[in-house]
């Protein structure tokens, strides 16, 4: 037999884990030891019965109605879970008063407006930054007595201001003071802010009213009393002194100078001038200067009356019967915004030249907006009917119509007619050539195009370069229209391929 040794054998630790006891060699039964009990299991661990309260304070939380669009899903949810776990390790899950315990996503906002006080520094006063103010007064409308924890805070708020803010020669609490002076040197009002596009225009108008002198840039707060009467005067309208019927059109460059301004009843007495020369001598360039001065006039004077929108009529008038779609489109831009105001003049004349002068550019986008706006009795006006006639011939391709109501167009619709008139007489003649082989009769083209003779239908025909596919027979003079086909395809596509006269918008 082996013999006993007088000791028990220990293994030799191997590492620096805590010592566990070995256990025993004849292990105790659980009976013997009724004061201990087993391990609780995870799944014992993981069911809780919440109270009711606790409950109804977590859908209350993810109600729809409660839900706020700046608060984060997620963040909600972990603000939730922190505020059961505080009140779980406190003991106060039951006694906690949660129905009138606020909201995860009311803490999340009332933690943010806390921290945009603390770390936002402090910045001139503006439309931006009227809202730091507000929290900072409601702040201390809450409490008075500033505890040693709020001092400490708004130290470490003082020492996170970015430091192109902070001024080395200045104190912490120096740079959140704003003077009268201050405001008034960023060309802000002491009771409200002004918009940077606003402050903008009125460091120009300043820097305007300093150089019209000649002497060097002066600060505003430094303007004399003089110099401020008059800054005032210049921003109201003015009222004009100037007694010349006859004045040429200056682009100002400057304020307006009321010595060189008609006042009303001068202008009423220009515009009858002005018609009398223009039926006498017919002066486009000198009567589009004259009625120029005369708007101009009436614009630094802010005159919005009825003399105003018989003014912008004739001078609309004019340009259309020479032609000139800039100076019409500027009268007619002002006529829309004065026949807003129901100060009178011929609305439905007008609505009838725009419709034509979409046609003219092909402007399909502001043809819909002005077909959209058009009222039941607009559209009984006889200028405006035959307007949309005629835009309905166009899109239907009916030349034989379109040609009809062009001989009949009211008013002097004709003259923005005159504009697109040729290319729809190209693409009537490729219509014809189509229709009609081996040849037409030059007469049949001068009526269905609209020409008031031969002469002239064939004179358009020699302009476009096709005079040889013209032949003189006993039966009179003929188109050759099978041939003439391939000619005049590729005229009308390089006609709709230039440039329209949308530029002039």
């Amino acid at each position: 037999m082996p013999s006993t040794g007088a000791f028990t054998a220990v293994t030799a630790r191997r590492s620096f884990d805590k010592f566990v006891q070995p256990e025993p060699a004849h292990p105790v039964s659980p009976a013997s030891n009724g004061s201990t009990s087993g391990p609780t299991s995870n799944t014992d661990r993981g069911k809780r019965d919440w109270p009711p309260s606790v409950r109804s304070y977590v859908q209350r939380s993810f109600a729809e109605e409660n839900i706020l669009p700046d608060v984060d899903w997620k963040e909600m949810e972990t603000k939730l879970k922190q505020v059961i776990s505080h009140s779980v390790a406190a003991g106060t899950l039951t006694s906690e008063d949660w129905d009138n315990l606020p909201l995860p996503q009311m803490m999340i906002q009332e933690e943010r407006k806390h921290r945009l006080q603390l770390l936002i520094p402090p910045s001139p006063p503006g439309p931006d930054n009227l809202l730091i103010p507000t929290l900072r007064e409601t702040n201390e409308a809450k409490s008075k007595k500033r505890k040693s924890s709020d001092l400490g805070l708004a130290d470490e708020a003082i020492n996170r201001t970015a430091p192109w803010i902070q001024s080395k020669s200045s104190n912490a609490f120096e740079s959140r003071i704003s003077y009268p002076e201050e405001r008034s040197r960023n060309g802000l009002s002491p009771e409200k802010g002004y918009s940077k596009s606003t402050q903008i225009l009125d460091g120009r108008k300043r820097r305007f009213e300093n150089n019209t002198s000649g002497s060097p840039s002066v600060q505003p707060w430094r303007l004399s009393a003089t110099q401020e009467a008059s800054s005032k005067q210049r921003e109201g309208p003015i009222v004009g002194r100037c007694q010349d019927l006859e004045k040429k059109y200056f682009r100002l460059t400057s304020a307006p100078n009321p010595d060189t301004v008609r006042p009303l009843h001068i202008l009423e007495k220009t515009l009858d001038h002005l018609k009398k020369k223009w039926k006498q001598e017919r002066n486009y360039s000198f009567i589009c200067d004259q009625f120029k001065s005369l708007r101009q006039d009436l614009t630094v004077q802010r005159i919005k009356t009825g003399f105003t929108v018989n003014a912008y009529e004739i001078h609309a008038r004019i340009a259309l019967e020479k032609g000139d779609l800039g100076e019409y489109n500027q009268c007619q831009t002002q006529l829309r915004a004065l026949y807003a105001q129901n100060l009178g003049g011929h609305p439905t004349e007008f609505v009838a030249y725009r419709i034509l002068y979409f046609l003219h550019t092909s402007n399909r986008t502001d043809m819909n907006d002005v077909l959209a706006d058009l009222t039941p009795t607009e559209k009984q006006d006889k200028a405006v009917k035959n307007a949309l006639d005629t835009r309905s011939a166009l899109a239907l391709g009916d030349y034989h119509r379109f040609f009809q109501l062009y001989l009949d167009t009211p008013n002097m619709g004709a003259y923005l007619m005159d504009m697109f008139v040729a290319r729809e007489r190209l693409s009537a003649l490729c219509a014809i050539c189509r229709a009609y082989k081996p040849h037409v009769k030059l007469r049949f083209i001068t009526e269905e195009l609209g020409f008031e003779s031969d002469d002239e239908s064939a004179r358009f025909i020699c302009d476009n370069g096709a005079q040889q596919y013209l032949e003189e027979r006993n039966t009179g003079v003929i188109l050759l229209t099978g041939k003439a086909l391939n000619f005049f395809d590729p005229a009308l596509t390089a006609v709709s391929a230039s440039p329209d006269s949308k530029a002039y918008i």
